[in-house]
């Protein structure tokens, strides 16, 4: 049975249909090949429609009502020919398989559209104040408390995000194993490469051991297509980020809705947190601080706030055994636990943002 996310492919080429075809499973879509002009509802239920030069004459002549999303494809680069005939179908964009990543973009539109999905999933980048302030514990918590999430290790330094979800024995792909040169990504085709622990989709590094050459360096190009296809997806998308400045830091917190500036509550964190504070504010100006108590010194919120020049989006008190959990099977929260409240309050903040800009401000 054909569903909306079909995308239909009719080309007489029979090694360019094959081509086409590999690019359409690639994106985590299916193609259905016909081998002459389709009736109406076919037409236009289809989420794209695929043609060459030949079959778009064909349908052009069957009278077949003008739709979005008819890509004409050519093999080579285009020919006047190919022109006219897009001309004639009414085709959008004549695509050559010489750059398929034009036609992987093309088709994770096509989805999107089809599935309704014009509204972006919110993107959040979250950052240390200092060392050791618990981002990588934070970023996890919004990330299962979000309804569903796809979680971004982007520190390559860091110990890795999947230790603290506790799917770093999961199959699926790591940044090891991503290669992507340009184009889009199909959200659903990732999410389903992607290990899976406690509903959230997450794309970590592999395990760096003693004596061994770290292999988790990211490219930002690859990090910018991963978000973005998060977004598109519809999902929450949450980043954890190195406390430092690297392209492929500005490039997560170029694409955040909201940064999150974690700090634990006392005198020195703060200042730390203040100096991270203004090299994050230049990426980004959408940054919030979340507090993680305990406050030694009896530090408040609004103290909080007056040191490190930004708007207490949270502030949790400590969350018992949180050291033993994470050592033992990765974190877990209970309904009512501070990291939970915390998360909450955070994600209903990005949750107000306008569509489709960014929101206003952290306050």
């Amino acid at each position: 049975m054909r569903t909306a996310e079909d995308i239909l492919v009719l080309i007489e080429d029979r090694a360019l249909a094959g081509d086409i075809e590999r690019v359409v499973a690639a994106a985590g879509l299916r193609a259905v090949r016909v081998c002459a002009p389709p009736d109406r509802r076919a037409w236009m239920g289809a989420a794209a429609v695929l043609l060459d030069a030949a079959s778009a004459y064909r349908c052009a002549e069957r009278g077949l009502a003008r739709r979005p999303r008819v890509l004409l494809i050519s093999g080579d680069e285009p020919a006047p020919a190919d022109w006219r005939a897009a001309v004639a179908v009414g085709a959008q964009q004549v695509v050559t398989l010489l750059t398929d990543g034009d036609l992987m973009a093309a088709l994770a539109d096509a989805a999107e559209a089809a599935r309704g999905g014009d509204g972006r999933g919110p993107v959040v980048a979250v950052l240390a104040g200092r060392g050791g302030a618990g981002a990588s514990v934070f970023a996890t918590a919004l990330a299962r408390t979000a309804v569903e999430s796809l979680l971004v290790d982007a520190d390559p330094w860091g110990g890795g995000v999947d230790l603290v979800l506790g799917s770093e024995t999961e199959p699926g792909l790591r940044w090891t194993d991503l290669s992507l040169e340009g184009g889009r990504l199909s959200y659903r085709a990732l999410r389903d490469a992607l290990p899976r622990r406690h509903g959230v989709s997450v794309l970590s590094g592999s395990r760096v051991l003693s004596g061994g050459d770290s292999s988790n360096d990211i490219d930002p190009r690859p990090l910018a297509a991963v978000i973005d296809a998060g977004s598109r997806g519809g999902v929450t998308v949450v980043c954890d980020v190195a406390r430092q400045p690297t392209p492929v830091t500005d490039t997560a917190l170029a694409a955040a809705d909201l940064v999150i500036l974690i700090t634990p509550a006392d005198v020195r964190s703060c200042a730390a947190a203040a100096a991270t504070a203004r090299w994050a504010a230049s990426a980004n100006p959408n940054v919030g601080v979340v507090v993680r108590g305990p406050a030694p010194g009896g530090l408040r919120p609004a103290d909080v706030e007056r040191i490190v020049g930004l708007p207490v989006l949270a502030a949790m008190r400590p969350q018992p055994g949180l050291e033993v959990r994470l050592e033992h099977g990765g974190l877990r929260m209970g309904r009512r636990s501070p990291l939970t409240s915390a998360a909450r309050a955070v994600l209903e903040v990005v949750g107000r943002r306008p569509q489709p800009d960014r929101t206003a401000g952290a306050a």
